[in-house]
């Protein structure tokens, strides 16, 4: 019985891990300006959504100060690189699109009276990079999504 057991965990983690590995995952960090002069900072995680096998995007950005902003990002589903993505609370919004490892568009207030060119590029990242990034992302999330 023991044996059986055994060989059922065995199986069970060998079947958890595979599934974890196939799913795909990317981090990227990108810089750039607000109106050709703020200097902004974009950190969006990509992964495959398990039920649809569409990327799903999580992102955070800040200007002008060190407070990140939780965004909601979609993107079009008939243009690959279009994207919208929405300040959480509804601050603002930014319509961008993706050319090589640059976004560029623009920042729009609710109202739609204030609009701001956006551009920012892929910037690499280190490993303890990476790692601070995350941890704020999952705060910035948790804040911002949790019941």
């Amino acid at each position: 019985m023991k044996k059986v057991i055994f060989f059922v965990a065995i199986c069970f983690s060998f079947l958890n891990q595979s599934s974890a590995q196939s799913q795909t995952s990317a981090s990227n960090l990108y810089k750039g300006t607000v109106d050709g002069k703020t200097p902004v900072t974009f950190y969006i995680k990509t992964q495959e959504n398990q039920c649809t096998a569409d990327l799903d995007y999580i992102a955070i950005y800040r200007y002008k100060s060190n407070k990140w902003i939780y965004l909601n990002v979609t993107q079009n589903r008939k243009v690959e690189n279009e994207f919208i993505m929405v300040e959480h609370g509804f601050s603002g919004a930014l319509m961008l699109k993706k050319i090589g490892n640059t976004f560029s568009g623009l920042w729009i207030s609710p109202d739609t009276k204030k609009q701001l060119k956006i551009e920012v590029k892929e910037t690499s990242m280190t490993k303890k990079e990476i790692e601070n990034y995350e941890q704020t992302l999952e705060r910035v999330s948790f804040e911002n999504n949790d019941c």
